[in-house]
């Protein structure tokens, strides 16, 4: 066991010494920021789903219409170096109207089997961390070629929504789920990539950067959620007609 400990910890050294080395003091800082912002956006969104699942507070509709205002806030209310705490108060806010949208999938999951939030959540996590070390390891920029193919695949991905709007092709519907997640999972190298370079740019909006890593994570979240209740719900109606 103390064996297994000391190779752990080399092993988690040497990562650390391979990244003090490839990065900058300044980006390495940056990161740090990002990140913890993110966690505790991610924090304000749990908080939001957890209220409004318990009846505590529930914005309804509202929490959508707040969540794209405050997006479109961010958008156009640029950093300048003196409102960066008023921007976060509004990413703060962002997250916890997202967690109330999210709160009616969470509680109808929590219906059917509460282990799908653990699992997407544990997988989310997993995936999330893996690819950001795949990015910060990777070469520098690797990966920034990605970026206009992802717009065009989600621009295909939102036109194939609107007609499926209409014609309701239940194909449809599980092929935008799955490729949705390798999607976001390719978004979240990119991303992490991207954010390294415009901080080399003398681009240091953390806000910013963090709202674009808290997109990644509630996208591919949401999805895998939404794949595992219906596998779930597929396997509760076997066992129905297998009774029957």
């Amino acid at each position: 066991m103390a064996d297994t400990a000391q190779y752990l910890n080399d092993r988690f050294q040497r990562f650390m010494h391979g990244i003090g080395e490839r990065y900058e003091p300044f980006i390495r800082q940056h990161l740090s920021k990002v990140y913890m912002v993110l966690a505790s956006t991610t924090a304000a969104s749990a908080v939001g789903a957890l209220v409004q699942m318990r009846g505590t507070f529930d914005m309804g509709m509202l929490a959508a219409i707040a969540s794209l205002v405050l997006v479109l806030g961010l958008h156009f209310y640029k950093d300048d170096g003196k409102n960066y705490y008023t921007r976060l108060g509004m990413l703060y806010a962002f997250g916890f109207c997202s967690g109330q949208t999210l709160g009616p999938l969470l509680d109808y999951i929590c219906s059917i089997n509460p282990a799908i939030i653990l699992t997407a959540l544990t997988g989310t996590f997993v995936t999330f961390g893996s690819l950001s070390l795949a990015a910060l390891l990777a070469e520098q920029g690797k990966y920034l070629y990605l970026g206009g193919m992802l717009v065009s695949v989600i621009n295909c991905m939102a036109l194939l929504s609107l007609f499926n709007m209409i014609f309701k092709s239940y194909f449809v519907q599980i092929t935008q789920l799955y490729v949705g997640v390798f999607v976001m999972a390719a978004f979240i190298v990119y991303d992490t990539q991207n954010i390294v370079e415009k901080c080399r740019m003398g681009n240091r909006d953390v806000v910013q950067h963090a709202l674009d890593l808290f997109f990644d994570v509630l996208s591919m979240f949401r999805r895998l959620l939404i794949i595992l209740t219906q596998k779930e719900e597929q396997k509760q109606n076997d066992r129905r007609k297998k009774k029957q």
